[in-house]
């Protein structure tokens, strides 16, 4: 107690900037793994990735990021039982934070699409085995989180191959695709709205004060999904036939419809992204703060002020702003050949799968939904249209990250804990 009341102020600046430093971890790299399909498949440009991630990017951090957030804060090690020491939950999270941060920005200097959320779980776990013992930490909730990297990118695949079966059907293999592509195409933006709208008013709003009943969530999702159908209509109603490009390639007006809809799904898909992954540095910042708000009760359940949610939402904008370009192109045109249909399809199955996942309050990896889903796009032309040897660097970076950030941690916190003891 008398370590926190001597260098409180210390901590809280501490975990200020090491939050900051981790949020734009986030944005350089895990925000790229959101852009990079609209931004691969031509839809948009970096620039306009750039601002459609600053909005929607923010507003899932600060709308609907505050679920997911208790899992990492708490859900991973047992702070009761640090109860009698709460300086040790200070270290270990300030130790987490900058070893998460530091192994995302090397891994973003390299291209690599890491998981963040694997960083700062491995992190996590890594300060409490080191400071603790193996029996402080929750192997059973690390079990169903390790269950879900697995299982995640096999349904964030199968929903992108079960979209573009789809359009192939419905569009691609009719008489008149393009005719067919503008009739369809606001059934698809309902489904972006309807989908995003509907997991997000189902999770809760607790922290703006805002809970409504299932079937008040579903109404309220199916006017936000007609409301922005009727805007993807108009928009799709501005595209007309380019018969030159058509002669060069037998869809290629057809891709022009899926344009505007790439639009909608960017931004489903940063909102979905700032929802879950948002908690990866706010989580250990809030049990910083409210330790040494607290005067060091660990307290098990904590409220999350609104500062942090706004300068968890303000670090990604920044890093994507940044670095993000980076990993976008590894998504966005290494993997596979992307085009505005197979992009909308792999950027919606990954958004649904993100925001399924942040409902049950499971800190999942974007990246490896992201990955999933567009190995999923590319398997519907058969599996000579992805590069293997890039899908085998991704995966491999996968394996390091979590020793990485545990490692990395564990070394942090002896030299927290040298300095402030």
């Amino acid at each position: 107690m008398e370590i926190i009341n001597q260098y409180g102020t210390i901590f809280m600046v501490m975990a200020v900037i090491f939050g900051f430093y981790m949020a734009w971890g986030i944005g350089a790299n895990d925000v790229a793994n959101a852009m990079g399909m609209p931004v691969g498949s031509g839809a948009i440009t970096v620039k306009q990735a750039i601002i459609i991630a600053a909005i929607f990017e923010f507003a899932g951090a600060f709308i609907a990021g505050g679920q997911v957030t208790q899992t990492i804060r708490k859900g991973i090690i047992d702070t009761e039982v640090l109860s009698g020491s709460p300086e040790i939950i200070i270290y270990g999270m300030l130790a987490a934070l900058l070893a998460a941060a530091i192994w995302l920005m090397i891994a973003t200097t390299r291209g690599w699409p890491v998981s963040t959320t694997h960083t700062i779980v491995g992190a996590i776990v890594g300060f409490g085995v080191a400071g603790v013992g193996v029996d402080v930490v929750h192997w059973e909730k690390i079990g169903s989180i390790v269950a879900s990297w697995l299982v995640s990118p096999l349904i964030g695949g199968t929903i992108s191959l079960l979209l573009m079966i789809s359009i192939r059907k419905l569009i691609l293999d009719t008489d008149h695709p393009f005719e067919s592509a503008k009739r369809w195409g606001p059934v698809y933006v309902f489904l972006v709205g309807w989908i995003v709208g509907l997991v997000t008013l189902f999770k809760g709003l607790k922290h703006l004060k805002l809970e409504l009943t299932g079937p008040q969530s579903l109404i309220a999702a199916t006017v936000i999904g007609i409301i922005l159908a009727l805007i993807g209509r108009a928009m799709i109603n501005k595209v007309k036939v380019d018969a030159t490009a058509d002669r060069e390639y037998h869809f290629a007006s057809v891709e022009k419809v899926f344009v505007p809809l790439m639009v909608f799904t960017a931004a489903a898909m940063a909102f979905a992204h700032g929802s879950n992954d948002v908690a990866n540095a706010i989580g250990p910042l809030a049990a910083v703060v409210s330790t040494v708000q607290s005067g060091g009760q660990v307290a098990q359940k904590a409220g999350l002020p609104l500062w942090i949610l706004f300068l968890g939402g303000g670090g990604i904008v920044v890093g994507l702003a940044t670095m993000g370009y980076r990993v976008m192109q590894t998504i966005g045109t290494k993997i596979t050949e992307l085009t505005p249909t197979r992009g909308y399809c792999a950027t919606l199955a990954a958004a649904t799968t993100v925001v399924l996942a942040s409902k049950t309050g499971l800190p999942v990896s974007t990246t490896q939904i992201a990955v999933g889903a567009v190995m999923g796009v590319g398997l519907a032309r058969g599996v000579g249209a992805i590069d293997l040897r890039v899908i085998g660097g991704i995966v491999l970076s996968w394996f390091i990250t979590l020793p990485a950030g545990g490692l990395l941690a564990a070394l942090l916190f002896f030299l927290f804990k040298g300095m402030f003891s």
